[in-house]
């Protein structure tokens, strides 16, 4: 990993424009081109978070070779050219660059696009890429992990010593909306609990480089807004982790960020996120009333997915309150949105938000009333739908089937569901998925004689437990 006294590896060389990738762009404009490419990587099953700026800097050539998710996507759009045929350089010269400018030695099994501050917009969906960001993260420790995200690490190398953090410009945004992409990531990848400690330290960074201002009224509305992006992330990890506290703390401060810029988009996130912790933390009543505020939020932004997430999130509310009438009504709007398709006006976080995630939320709220066998539908679809590269999740729903099934008087499947969910435990650290492991366990006690029963009470009993 590179040293945090390394500055960001800049060409040798003023950047070189890429014509061929502008002229595959035609007449659309970066927006509209960037709303290509995200659809063509939905067609492929890749998520990208592509905008007008990823577009603006491949065709101004500062990414001279995209990530490998990326590359996937272009090469899809565009059937039978190559990377080079597309304006890239190849990717084995990029490697070379950045090595010498750094000044160090590269692993040969470390992939170039964990250093490559230019391509912000990672999608990784390779083992070897992401245990390379995991060990960052997990391993090295928060300055270290702040660090790879460029000039948001070397504020952090800043403030940690005392000095003044310099005024911020387009790098530290660039940076900080990189260091939010890649907590979601992992997140997605390997759950809360071993990444909410590492976290703090991009947070703290973030809000001395708003306290120290920026060059721009536009730098500063980013600073703000990935600030605050970065603060509910921050807070989900505190969430999934069982830290409700910290996690409502960090919420809060979120929505008043949200509410010192005007930033709707902001607000209706953080909103989102402390309607799902009120759910969880058996305060159900807010949690409908913290979707309703997000659904006022998000109102004027035109997402129709981001709709019908709230909405589901306001059927949790109505059946912690057990209100069957109110979660139905919930839940058909959710499933009205929902089908209304995704569009170019979505929140770049929502890109979890799928058919799985919808099923997966639909089976917590049958399950909170009580109805096993629909839950159990439900969480069965979203365990099938789920992408399995997206581990956490595909645990946390085949988690909730197992409960499901054990609750509905289906023991042999649960255990079956349940065996499922501890070999992913490897991979996954999330406290939530371990405390709905151990009510399953709870609840087959009583057929602990059946052998399939048995096999999952004794390698529940046998893991290890969180330090």
């Amino acid at each position: 990993m590179a040293s945090s006294t390394v500055t960001s590896a800049q060409p040798e060389r003023p950047p070189r424009p890429n014509l061929a990738f502008r002229r595959l762009r035609g007449k659309r404009s970066p927006a509209e081109f960037a709303a290509a490419v995200r659809r063509a990587a939905r067609e492929i099953g890749e998520r990208v978070s592509c905008d007008a700026r990823y577009v603006g800097r491949v065709e101004a050539g500062e990414i001279r070779c995209p990530n490998y998710a990326y590359e996937r996507v272009f090469l899809h759009m565009f059937p039978g050219r190559t990377l080079t045929d597309l304006g890239f350089a190849p990717r084995a010269s990029v490697r070379g660059r950045q090595a010498r400018a750094a000044g160090e030695t590269r692993s040969t099994d470390e992939p170039y696009d964990t250093h490559d501050t230019h391509d912000t917009h990672e999608t990784y969906d390779d083992n070897e890429e992401s245990d390379v960001l995991r060990r960052a993260f997990m391993t090295s420790g928060a300055t270290v992990a702040a660090a790879s995200l460029g000039p948001l690490g070397l504020a952090l190398d800043a403030a940690a010593a005392g000095r003044p953090v310099r005024r911020a410009g387009p790098d530290e945004a660039d940076a900080l909306e990189e260091a939010v992409r890649r907590i979601r990531l992992l997140d997605d990848r390997h759950g809360a609990d071993g990444l909410y400690r590492r976290a703090g330290a991009p947070l703290r960074t973030a809000y001395a480089l708003l306290d120290a201002g920026a060059s721009r009224q536009t730098t500063a509305d980013r600073l703000c807004t990935g600030a605050g992006e970065l603060a509910i992330s921050v807070g989900w990890l505190a969430h999934d982790s069982g830290r409700f506290d910290d996690a409502r703390s960090h919420y809060a401060e979120a929505l008043a960020t949200s509410r010192m810029t005007g930033d709707p988009g902001l607000e209706a996130h953080a909103f989102c996120n402390m309607a799902f912790l009120a759910r969880d933390a058996a305060r159900p009543r807010e949690a409908v009333r913290a979707a309703q505020a997000a659904q006022r939020a998000a109102g004027p932004l035109g997402s129709a997915r981001l709709m019908s997430l709230l909405a589901l999130r306001e059927a949790g509310g109505w059946a912690g309150l057990a209100d069957r009438v109110g979660c139905e009504q919930a839940l058909g709007r959710a499933q009205s949105f929902f089908e209304r398709g995704p569009s170019d006006t979505d929140p770049e976080w929502m890109s979890f938000y799928g058919a799985a995630e919808l099923a997966g939320l639909e089976a917590q709220c049958w399950s909170a009333l009580g109805d096993w066998p629909r839950a159990a539908r439900h969480a069965r679809r979203a365990a099938d739908l789920q992408d399995p590269h997206f581990t956490r999740n595909l645990a946390l729903y085949s988690a909730e089937l197992a409960d499901d099934l054990a609750r509905g008087g289906r023991p042999d499947e649960a255990a079956a569901a349940g065996m499922r969910v501890l070999d992913l435990l490897g991979e996954v650290q999330s406290s939530r998925v371990r405390t709905m492991l151990a009510g399953t366990s709870r609840v087959l006690l009583p057929h602990r004689r059946t052998g399939t029963v048995a096999a999952f009470l004794n390698h529940h009993a046998a893991l290890p437990r969180p330090a």
